[in-house]
């Protein structure tokens, strides 16, 4: 199983639009703009297919951490 594939496994399961995902990327500070994310879906071997690297994938679930727990409190004011 890829990283594409369970960024799409992830996506129905949550039921999660274009914008939402978008949304959750940029709470772990990371900027993927709309086409990106659709090469992201494409089927392997598609001429704007994108392999998800391990980086994108952890920040999803990063961000999806966040959107579901809030930022954790590390008493660092910069943070």
């Amino acid at each position: 199983m890829t990283n594409n594939d369970i960024l799409k496994k992830l996506r129905i399961a949550l039921e999660l639009k274009d914008s939402d995902m978008i949304e959750i990327f940029e709470l772990a500070d990371f900027q993927i703009s709309k086409p990106e994310l659709s090469a992201l879906f494409r089927k392997e071997g598609h001429k704007n297919y994108m392999e998800c690297g391990d980086q994108i994938l952890r920040r999803f679930l990063d961000g999806l951490i966040i959107r579901n727990r809030g930022r954790r409190d590390t008493g660092d004011p910069d943070r």
